[in-house]
């Protein structure tokens, strides 16, 4: 595996947490009551964790526990990260989402190869 491709792997990883991040911290902003704050803030955030390990592609990289196409896994990858970013701008952090959606698009420019292969 090349440099470029080992650090837009830990790119792609670094956003995966921070989506979790805002998802988190979005279930902890919007509950009206304090079991409800802890349920979507723990919750959510392990929910879509579940989805994003489950649901795979076969060796990409690694096992699938359950293997799904590649458009399914892109069309789950992005709704996760456009979630995640939705996620921080009804919390009241714009900027961060803009940012964590600006780092997302550039993560996926520098994926093309693999963008690509998952839509054949």
């Amino acid at each position: 595996m090349t440099m470029i491709k080992s650090v837009n792997l830990l790119l792609h990883f670094i956003l995966e947490l921070c989506a979790l991040a805002a998802l988190s911290y979005w279930g902890f902003k919007s509950g009206n009551s304090s079991w409800m704050k802890v349920l979507l803030g723990v919750g959510l955030p392990i929910l879509a964790a579940v989805i994003w390990g489950s649901l795979r592609v076969p060796n990409d990289p690694g096992p699938a526990l359950i293997a799904v196409n590649g458009r399914l896994r892109l069309a789950i990858e992005w709704g996760l990260f456009a979630g995640a970013t939705a996620a921080l701008f009804t919390a009241g952090r714009p900027m961060l989402a803009w940012t964590f959606g600006a780092a997302a698009v550039i993560d996926y420019a520098l994926m093309y190869e693999r963008v690509m292969r998952l839509l054949r």
